[in-house]
């Protein structure tokens, strides 16, 4: 069966994309690896109608209403490879399973590399943070850590105190000059260089000369990359981010190959459920458009 689109990413973005096409009567194949970036979280915030629901339940209502347009088929799998020229693609699928379509969208999301701290993964998406905007209300104006990751962690420690007490955590990152210092001091933001050992409790930092701080919850930048390889398999070029690397696309969401699109995380900075949702559905409009002129 041919589908007139291929959408690889059935998470916000994928699915936002794949409701415009699929009012549009486009027949729309979704591929779907199951692997939301935010599964970590209880809770999302900041999207507007489903503020503080369980990012697992916007999913799965997001894909029972796709289900209810008969043009929609729907495959849990990863693909693997993308070949073919517009209008004549062919995913394969990590089980060998072939399908053809006239166009592609990436939607595949982004990975986080984290920082090297004992106990900074079990406790992501969970009290360590990267957006105050999703997650910055619920710490109640307590005492926030901000763990730096190189110089752009400067900007988040100076957005920080709109939501509490704020210690900037340098761990041998980036060393801030003296106009920084000096900022960071305006806005009450607490320098501390000693090193991190390790993360305890709920949002405890260790610091390596035994010094126990406790806050309410952590925030960092996680340095991210394309969930899956994929696009760059195709030949779509990929270029670097103050925050790591994307797909590279133009206004219209279109890749460098001709007739592949990329939307969401994996194509567009900052990231957000909301801004996901957004950028899919205009990456499904122009989608539709690319088939129709």
């Amino acid at each position: 069966m041919s589908h007139d689109v291929i959408v690889i990413g059935g998470s916000y973005a994928g699915m936002a994309a794949a409701l415009q096409l699929l009012r549009a009567r486009r027949k729309v194949l979704v591929i779907d690896a199951g692997k939301r970036r935010n599964r970590f979280a209880e809770e999302s915030h900041g999207f507007l109608g489903q503020d503080g629901i369980n990012p697992g339940e916007i999913a799965r209502k997001a894909r029972e209403q796709l289900s209810a347009y008969p043009t929609l088929t729907w495959v849990e799998g990863t693909a693997e490879q993308a070949e073919g020229e517009k209008d004549a693609f062919v995913v394969t699928m990590a089980d060998a399973t072939r399908h053809d379509g006239r166009r592609l969208l990436f939607a595949t999301g982004v990975s986080d590399a984290l920082p090297e701290i004992e106990g900074l993964g079990q406790r992501w998406g969970k009290s360590v943070f990267h957006c105050p905007y999703c997650h910055g209300y619920e710490l109640g104006q307590g005492r926030i850590g901000c763990i730096a990751t190189g110089p752009m962690s400067l900007h988040q420690a100076q957005l920080l105190p709109e939501w509490g007490e704020v210690t900037l955590f340098l761990n041998g990152s980036f060393v801030p000059d003296g106009a920084q210092r000096t900022d960071l001091a305006a806005r009450g933001v607490t320098i501390e260089a000693a090193p991190i050992a390790r993360l305890e409790g709920k949002a405890d930092v260790r610091l390596t000369d035994g010094r126990l701080l406790p806050f309410a919850g952590l925030f960092t930048a996680s340095r991210v990359s394309p969930s899956s390889p994929i696009a760059e398999r195709l030949g779509c070029a990929i270029e670097e981010t103050p925050f790591g690397t994307q797909i590279q696309t133009d206004a219209m969401k279109e890749t460098t190959i001709s007739g592949a699109f990329a939307c969401g995380d994996a194509a567009r900075i900052p990231h957000s459920v909301s801004l996901a949702v957004g950028d899919g559905a205009w990456a499904g409009a122009q989608l539709h458009r690319s088939l129709v002129f």
